[in-house]
């Protein structure tokens, strides 16, 4: 069950936040190949340049996202391949909708059904987490972040759902940002030096620490850092840390984090929560695409 306090998001927004065309592109040239391999030798038994119909409707109560790739496949078998789509990424399905008509090719839609479907399910799936997430919070200050711990291949994709779903990305990587971690301070000889040696590296990237204690907490403030990743903190050790901190970094809990107990944890008034949950749980919505010949 979807819950529907936080509101969907704007779709402007997320057109904007959409992976580049070449991204895309090559996210579905790979899964063709893994599933073509040398060519649909059950779709060949088909007659040539039939003509084929499809509703795409969904089984259960979800958030759509990966429109894109869907079509893309499609459209890489078919050039004539059209799509009437009655909803956009992000919005809220009901079970039993229908999502969209396509048609094309017969053979290309047979061939390509399963690829499309993988990515608009799983990344649905994704969304439709992440919405959950999303309301669990709905109200408060507080932003709740995906991780890299995402499906080998497709962490755009997936970083895209997670917007979809209301909620926003962390880092893309390790080229974006710097994570100070245990054993990178380990390395480092201490935070301070972590810190230092990252400004001296990778001038305007931000940096954050993760830090286990209070005591670290304070060393990372006073090295600079933007943001603290308070790893495992229970809800006492993280009021106490919003107070010590008072503004002067950004404040994320990170660790264990359950859907349970994400309120209670947002309420102690850190500003960002991360949950590799969102990604790392695939669980595919519950499609289908009833597919007819036409013509």
């Amino acid at each position: 069950m979807l819950a529907t306090d936080a509101p969907t998001p704007d779709p402007d927004v997320l057109a904007q936040s959409l992976p580049a065309a070449e991204c895309i592109a090559q996210h579905v040239q790979t899964a063709l190949v893994e599933d073509l391999g040398s060519g649909d030798i059950t779709a060949a038994l088909l007659p040539a340049g039939q003509r084929g119909r499809a509703e795409l409707i969904t089984r259960e109560m979800a958030v759509l996202s990966g429109r894109a790739w869907f079509d893309g496949v499609f459209r890489a078998l078919d050039p004539h391949y059209q799509a009437d789509w009655q909803v956009r990424d992000g919005e809220r399905l009901m079970a039993g909708q229908r999502l969209c008509v396509i048609e094309g090719g017969l053979r290309e839609l047979l061939s390509g059904e399963r690829t499309a479907m993988n990515f608009l399910q799983v990344l649905s799936g994704t969304a439709t987490r992440a919405r959950r997430y999303a309301d669990a919070v709905a109200g408060l200050p507080t932003r709740i972040l995906d991780t890299r711990k995402t499906l080998p291949g497709l962490r755009a994709a997936q970083k895209y759902a997670v917007l979809c779903g209301g909620c926003d990305n962390h880092r893309m990587g390790l080229f974006d940002a710097i994570l100070i971690k245990e054993n990178h301070i380990m390395a480092a000889g201490s935070i301070a030096a972590a810190v230092a040696a990252a400004r001296a590296t990778a001038a305007g990237v931000r940096v954050e620490v993760e830090v286990e204690n209070l005591d670290e907490l304070e060393q990372a403030l006073t090295a600079g850092a933007e943001r603290v990743l308070l790893d495992n903190f229970g809800l006492h050790l993280l009021r106490e840390a919003v107070t010590l901190t008072a503004g002067r970094a950004r404040l994320e809990a990170s660790g264990g984090i359950s859907l349970t107990a994400l309120r209670a944890i947002a309420e102690t008034g850190v500003d960002d929560i991360s949950v590799g949950d969102l990604t790392k749980s695939v669980e595919a919505v519950d499609l289908s695409l009833r597919l007819s010949p036409s013509g």
